[in-house]
C-alpha cells in the first residue's frame, strides 16, 4: 500500500492544512518518508459533520449488516498484516513478530465484537407489558433497548500502535455499538496508523454505509484534540495516555455547555504482593517472572508490574538476586519516542531523590533513544512516608518494597491510589493474609490476579481494564473486553408503542429471537 500521508476524512483523502511530519523510527532516531499532514479545527469540524449525518443511518443497521462489516474491518486487517506490522516496527522499535500478534489481535477483537453484536445481549432489552385492567392505574406497555450514545471521538495510544490505535479496542467496540467514530491518531506512528485506517474505509465502503462512519485526523500540539473535545457533535471520548493529558480532557469536556463522558485509561503501577509462603516456596521464580514481564515493550506498557512488595525473610534474598540478574541481564531498547525516553530518565531520577536506592541497571544503551532497565529498592516506612514512591515511571524500571512484617505489608496496599489491577502471589498458607488483602485491594483496583502477572490480558467477557481514580476517569466501565462497548450506549424506553413502530428487537413476536426480561422474568 502506498502511503499518501493525507488526513482521512469520510471518503475524502484530505492535504495538510496545518503543515505536516513525518515519522521517526526510534531504533535509529532517522526520519522516515513520507510527509504526514496534520490538520485543525476545521477538519475536525468537517469530520463530526459527516459522523453526525451517517449517525442515524448506521445506528439503525441491522445486527447482520453491523457484524458483517465488523468482520470485513477483521478480514483488511488480516489482509495487510505484513505490511503494518513491518512499518509500525519501524516507527516504534518493537520487534515486528510482536506487532503481527498485534494486528492479529485487533482482528480478533473485530470478530468477537461481530458476535456481540449478533447475539444482541448488548442491547438489554427489557419489556413491560400492559396491564390495563390494573388498579387503582392501569400500566402501559414500556419497552427497553439500548442505543448507541452519538459521535465518538477515539483518541490513539503511543504504546501500543495497533491493538489501542486506529483499529483498537475502543474504536471497535464504539463501532458495534453503533457509534459513528472519528480516531486521532497518534503522530508517533502516522503511518501505521493510515494503513489501520484504510482498512476500516474499506470496509465502509464494501458495506454501502455513509462515508461518515470513520473518520482519522491528525494534528501537532493539543489544538486538535481540544477541537475533538469542544466539538458540540461529538458524544463521548475515549483517551489512552498520562493522567496529565487525560484529565485535561476530561476537565475541559465537563465544561462544555452539554457535558460528555471522557473515559480515560491512565496512570497504574500494578503493584505485586508476595505473602511469605509463596516468598519462602518460590521466590526467585517470582523475581525473575516479575521482571520478564516489567521488561514486555521496554517497560512501556500500561499492565507493566512495577512495584514489588515482599517481607523481609525467608525467600527475600533469592527473590531480590534473581530481579537483580534479570535486570543486569536485560539490553537495552529502543524507546517510543524522544519524549517517552526523556521522561523515563527524568522519573527515575525522581523515585532516586524521593528516597529510593538504585541497585541494579541493565546492558549499556549504544543507541540515542534506547531505555536502559533499572531496579530500585525502599523499605516499607519509606515508601508510606513519600507518596512520590508510588508514581507511575514508563519504562523499564520497576521498585522493590521491602516491608519488614504482614501489618506492614497491608499498609502499603493501603496506600496506593486506583490501579488498573494488583496482583497476589501466595500458597494455601498464605490464605489468611490474602483474605485481610483481598478488601483492600478491591477498592483500589480494577483486576485481581493471583499465581500470575497482570500483562497479558485476555480480551473477554470477564475482562475488566479500568479501577479507581487515577487508573481510570470512571471505575464503572473497562476499555477492554466485550463490556466495553457499555460505554457508548445509553438507555431509551418506547412506552405506548404500536407494534409496527417498535424497534424490530423490541416486537411482539421477537422476531430476532434475541434475550429478553419481561415482567423481570
Amino acid at each position: 500500500m502506498k502511503l499518501t500521508g493525507h488526513l482521512l476524512i469520510g471518503a475524502d483523502e484530505v492535504a495538510a492544512t496545518e503543515g505536516t511530519l513525518k515519522a521517526l523510527n526510534p531504533a535509529t532516531n532517522q526520519t522516515i518518508e513520507p510527509d504526514f499532514a496534520l490538520g485543525g479545527a476545521a477538519e475536525v469540524n468537517r469530520a463530526a459533520t459527516l459522523a453526525d449525518e451517517a449517525f442515524d443511518h448506521y445506528s439503525h443497521t441491522s445486527l447482520a449488516e453491523r457484524s458483517a462489516f465488523l468482520e470485513r474491518i477483521a478480514d483488511n486487517l488480516d489482509a495487510v498484516t505484513a505490511e503494518l506490522a513491518a512499518r509500525a516496527a519501524l516507527e516504534t522499535g518493537l520487534p515486528e513478530a510482536q506487532l503481527q500478534g498485534e494486528v492479529a489481535k485487533a482482528a480478533t477483537q473485530f470478530r468477537q465484537f461481530a458476535d456481540v453484536v449478533r447475539k444482541g445481549r448488548f442491547l438489554h432489552l427489557a419489556i413491560d407489558p400492559a396491564q390495563p385492567e390494573r388498579q387503582p392505574r392501569p400500566r402501559m406497555d414500556h419497552r427497553l433497548q439500548k442505543i448507541a450514545i452519538g459521535p465518538v471521538a477515539v483518541f490513539g495510544a503511543s504504546n501500543f500502535p495497533i491493538s489501542y490505535s486506529v483499529a483498537g479496542g475502543d474504536t471497535a467496540s464504539a463501532l458495534a455499538a453503533g457509534a459513528t467514530v472519528i480516531v486521532k491518531a497518534h503522530n508517533a506512528h502516522p503511518g501505521a496508523s493510515e494503513i489501520q485506517a484504510r482498512a476500516i474505509l474499506k470496509a465502509v465502503q464494501d458495506s454501502h454505509l455513509p462515508a461518515g462512519v470513520f473518520s482519522m485526523v491528525r494534528g501537532a500540539g493539543n489544538a486538535i484534540g481540544e477541537a475533538l473535545v469542544d466539538h458540540p457533535l461529538i458524544k463521548a471520548v475515549t483517551f489512552t495516555g498520562s493522567e496529565q493529558g487525560g484529565m485535561a480532557l476530561y476537565r475541559r469536556a465537563q465544561l462544555r455547555p452539554d457535558p460528555i463522558p471522557v473515559f480515560t485509561e491512565m496512570t497504574s503501577v500494578n503493584p505485586t504482593f508476595i505473602l511469605p509462603q509463596a516468598l519462602a516456596a518460590r521466590g526467585a521464580q517470582i523475581g525473575d517472572g516479575f521482571v520478564e514481564r516489567m521488561l514486555v515493550n521496554v517497560g512501556q506498557a500500561c499492565l507493566k508490574p512495577a512495584i514489588l512488595i515482599a517481607v523481609e525473610g525467608e525467600g527475600f534474598a533469592a527473590l531480590r538476586a534473581a530481579m537483580i540478574k534479570r535486570v543486569t541481564d536485560a539490553p537495552a531498547r529502543p524507546m517510543l519516542t524522544p519524549g517517552i525516553q526523556g521522561a523515563y530518565l527524568k522519573n527515575l531520577d525522581h523515585l532516586q531523590s524521593a528516597g529510593a536506592s538504585l541497585v541494579a541497571v541493565g546492558a549499556v544503551a549504544h543507541a540515542e533513544l534506547d531505555g536502559r532497565s533499572g531496579l530500585l529498592e525502599v523499605d516499607g516506612q519509606r515508601f508510606l512516608d513519600e507518596p512520590a514512591l508510588a508514581d507511575e515511571v514508563f519504562g523499564p524500571a520497576a521498585l522493590l518494597v521491602k516491608v519488614r512484617d504482614e501489618a506492614q505489608m497491608l499498609a502499603v496496599a493501603r496506600a496506593f491510589r486506583g490501579q488498573l489491577s494488583a496482583t497476589l502471589h501466595l500458597e494455601d498458607a498464605d490464605l489468611a493474609l490474602a483474605r485481610r488483602l483481598l478488601p483492600i485491594l478491591e477498592r483500589r483496583t480494577g483486576r485481581i490476579v493471583v499465581n500470575a502477572f497482570a500483562h497479558p490480558q485476555e480480551v473477554s467477557f470477564a475482562t475488566i481494564h479500568g479501577g479507581p481514580f487515577p487508573a481510570s476517569s470512571d471505575s464503572r466501565f473497562t476499555s477492554v473486553g466485550m463490556t466495553s462497548i457499555e460505554r457508548f450506549l445509553r438507555p431509551i424506553t418506547y412506552q405506548g408503542f404500536p407494534d409496527g413502530l417498535l424497534p424490530e428487537a423490541l416486537r411482539e413476536l421477537n422476531p430476532l429471537g434475541l434475550p429478553r426480561s419481561v415482567d423481570g422474568q
